[in-house]
């Protein structure tokens, strides 16, 4: 299992709001594909997934506010 983590963000930045989903629960996701589009007072931006699998849990929803390092989602890998 791999962790979908809001990465450190700069500037002094602790936090940003879930915006979009662009997987549900269940999907297959590919590294590198966007997964979720977070927003922050600054900026708008996409996290993409950190491997291949299938997206077992979304664990922030639209709308909450994550702090970097916070689990926002968890992929099952594809074996290799």
């Amino acid at each position: 299992m791999t962790n979908v983590v809001l990465p450190p963000l700069g500037e002094n930045i602790e936090k940003a709001t879930v915006s979009f989903w662009f997987f549900k629960a269940g999907d297959k996701v590919n590294e590198k594909d966007d997964l979720v589009e977070m927003t922050t007072d600054k900026a708008t931006f996409n996290i993409p997934s950190p491997c291949t699998g299938i997206l077992q849990e979304v664990l922030m929803t639209e709308g909450q506010v994550a702090h970097v390092g916070e689990t926002l989602g968890i992929i099952e890998e594809e074996p290799k």
